[in-house]
């Protein structure tokens, strides 16, 4: 696997794959790497004789009094996981060659109504930070496809939605999310729980099991999920959202059959995201 850091040397790279006729698949990630981001290298690897992934702690995505500096860097044990994993090429900018002009006069791609609610209000601009830094990815690379976890649901919603309205030539694969015995969502933030804190994280993927089967059996929307809100205080956890879209993220209606119960909780000091799709009775 060979590490770029530079425009030019990716460009050249990926120049030369293409003339060799070779499909390229893009994993975009924020580095501190677990086995739920190589399911995403693995879908890529299925898919595509060139793999490339980046690795890029975005700052526009970061909020005021977010873990920004915090965020854990760990471009050593990356390499050696993304090279196991088997993938060709990672590109590493510093901030400095994506952003040259600085944050502030830096060009962005906001992407309406997909962005409301859910971690959109709770995170104002994370969305625009997101699609701006993909979009960028998305320009150097020109992959065929590029691969995003399903845990963060409303971010592959909003780059789908990206991808539709630049008309963008791009596959958009959504992989499955990866989980831990317990059922907790694997995450780069769950490194920042501790012991006690992690033993009850869990708690959120079983309240979004229990309300699924609640309303896959044909139980009150209202009533079931005001009982999710409060099953996870009891935990200990503090519900940020805990709600029930249509799969495109619009509000459920009497028509509507598949959805997805999504939840961002914080406990402590950490944000944790998890959803579940369902398939409401007729």
């Amino acid at each position: 696997m060979r590490t770029l850091r530079d425009i030019p040397a990716l460009r050249e790279v990926l120049s030369n794959a293409r003339r060799r006729g070779e499909r390229i698949a893009l994993v975009p990630t924020m580095g501190n790497l677990h086995d739920g981001h190589l399911a995403l290298v693995a879908a890529a690897r299925e898919r595509a004789e060139m793999v490339v992934a980046t690795i890029f702690v975005n700052p526009l995505q970061f909020g005021a009094g977010e873990d920004l500096d915090a965020y854990p860097r760990t471009l050593a044990e990356d390499q050696s996981r993304l090279e196991a994993a088997g993938c060709d090429l990672l590109f590493a900018p510093d901030t400095s060659t994506l952003y040259p002009r600085g944050l502030e006069a830096q060009t962005h791609i906001v992407v309406p109504e997909v962005t409301e609610g859910l971690c959109g209000a709770s995170r104002p601009g994370h969305f625009d930070g997101v699609s701006t830094v993909v979009g960028m990815l998305f320009n150097l690379v020109q992959p065929d496809l590029a691969c995003f976890g399903e845990k963060d649901y409303q971010q592959l919603a909003v780059i789908r939605r990206m991808v539709t309205d630049l008309h963008l030539p791009i596959e958009i694969v959504g992989v499955p999310i990866v989980r831990a015995a317990d059922g907790l969502a694997l995450s780069s933030r769950n490194g920042y729980l501790s012991t006690e804190q992690r033993a009850s994280a869990p708690c959120l993927y079983a309240t979004l099991c229990q309300l699924r089967d609640r309303l896959e059996s044909g139980a009150d929307a209202s009533t079931s999920l005001a009982h999710g809100w409060a099953d996870l205080q009891d935990a200990g956890l503090d519900p940020d959202y805990l709600e029930l879209r249509t799969c495109d993220l619009r509000p459920v209606t009497t028509s509507t059959r598949e959805a997805v119960l999504l939840a961002a909780v914080r406990l402590g000091s950490t944000r944790l995201i998890d959803n579940l799709t369902l398939t409401l009775p007729h």
